[in-house]
């Protein structure tokens, strides 16, 4: 039987299953960097067209990175059209610096988060909880994953709201590289990555129109899985399909465990439990899409 049909075990004493939890608390605290109207704001202020989220969304992701070109980011994304991700970035840092970006980046979520919490900025609750997630943040091994180590190497932000999002961003792009290493074994290239994972109802086709692929792409790589025998002719997942799909997510989950390791049981069930309400607050803001091409709930 493959690796990709077995379930994987706990690693340092935390169950798959509260890896995929915490992950879930804490991508939405991340993704607001790209959907709220503060950070948008501080965009255009650098020259960024903000019409759409794409021409700041990829240099406020790829900053950490430096001023690298667009094959390098495409590498780090991974199930992006190399032509969408030339397309924004090849002018993305002759409007502005890597470094601008980045305090551009710190000064939009610094704005957003007081925005969503209110008072609750300066809670305790909410103290406590970026303390937890730092010390799980700072005990991620970033070998082999270039964007968590590029996020690690930047200077924590003093106010604990913004440590919060630090660590959210470490944590979520630490798991992000893992994903893609699980994807590499699986032999799934960037596009057969969406393709696969639209056929489990991760979300709708349509929805991953979005990565910036053709429908003759689409097609093309939907034809390479259903000769490999991982997808029907109508583009749904066979069983093998399904449990290749399930194997990458488990395997992720595994990847994704070991900066939680210096927690003890208790700290994550307190931080699960501080997460809640701010994890609340984000989606309540409406500022997030009530579906992603992430799968979140759906796997």
């Amino acid at each position: 039987m493959s690796t990709y049909d077995e379930e994987v075990g706990g690693v340092g004493g935390i169950e798959p299953a509260r890896v995929r939890q915490l992950w879930h608390l804490l991508e939405p605290l991340h993704a607001v960097l790209y959907y709220a109207p503060e950070v948008f704001e501080e965009a255009a202020a650098l020259g960024y067209d903000t019409k759409e989220r794409w021409p700041s969304y990829f240099p406020f992701r790829a900053a950490p990175l430096g001023a690298v070109g667009s094959e390098r980011v495409t590498s780090a994304f991974y199930s992006f059209s190399p032509c969408m991700v030339a397309e924004h970035i090849d002018p993305a840092w002759k409007i502005a610096s890597p470094d601008d970006v980045l305090e551009a980046r710190l000064r939009g979520m610094d704005r957003a988060y007081r925005a969503i919490f209110g008072d609750r900025i300066d809670s305790p609750e909410l103290a406590e909880a970026a303390a937890l997630a730092r010390r799980a943040a700072e005990a991620a091994n970033t070998a082999g994953r270039p964007l968590a180590a590029a996020n690690a190497e930047l200077d924590w932000p003093e106010p604990p709201h913004l440590q919060l999002w630090h660590a959210a961003t470490i944590l979520r792009e630490h798991r992000g590289d893992g994903h893609l290493a699980a994807l590499l074994i699986a032999d799934l290239d960037p596009i057969e990555s969406l393709v696969s994972f639209a056929a489990i109802g991760a979300a709708p086709v349509e929805r991953f129109e979005s990565r910036g692929w053709s429908a003759q792409e689409w097609a093309t790589a939907r034809e390479r899985l259903v000769t490999r025998g991982l997808l029907n002719p109508d583009g749904t997942a066979t069983d093998a399909g399904h449990a290749l799909r399930r194997g990458i997510e488990n395997q992720t989950d595994h990847l994704a465990a070991a900066p939680w390791r210096p927690l003890t049981p208790q700290d994550i069930d307190r931080l699960t439990n501080l997460l809640g309400e701010f994890w609340v607050a984000v989606l309540s803001s409406g500022l997030l899409p009530s579906e992603t091409t992430l799968g979140i709930g759906k796997v």
